[in-house]
């Protein structure tokens, strides 16, 4: 079984971004995979069952509602509501870690993955 994980963090104030929501879908069958959000601390660890090692995948992070409650529009008005990762899991067994630095206006991604 792979494991999908994710932490997220405040560009804006060094903060862990929690409550974020994320949905994963595989994009050859449309089928959501599953719905979550980030914790208290901006941590997500999600178990995949049935995983194609040949299909791919798309990791979406509803950041929109996460910044209104944070950020005046003094910033500017935001245009980005959403972050959208593609991505393959080629190990079934493997573990694949998706962290962002998020701020209203844009974000930083890396990847990491570890086969089992």
């Amino acid at each position: 079984m792979a494991v999908v994980s994710s932490h997220t963090l405040n560009a804006v104030d060094g903060s862990h971004a929690g409550g974020i929501k994320v949905r994963l879908v595989n994009l050859d069958t449309g089928e959501t995979v599953f719905d979550g959000a980030m914790d208290d601390d901006g941590r997500l660890v999600q178990e995949v069952a049935d995983t194609d090692a040949n299909a791919r995948y798309e990791m979406v992070f509803q950041t929109g509602p996460y910044w209104e409650t944070r950020v005046a529009q003094s910033h500017g008005p935001r245009i980005m509501d959403e972050i959208v990762v593609r991505f393959t899991m080629p190990g079934v067994d493997g573990r694949y870690h998706i962290p962002l630095i998020v701020s209203p206006h844009g974000y930083s991604l890396w990847c990491s993955t570890q086969h089992g």
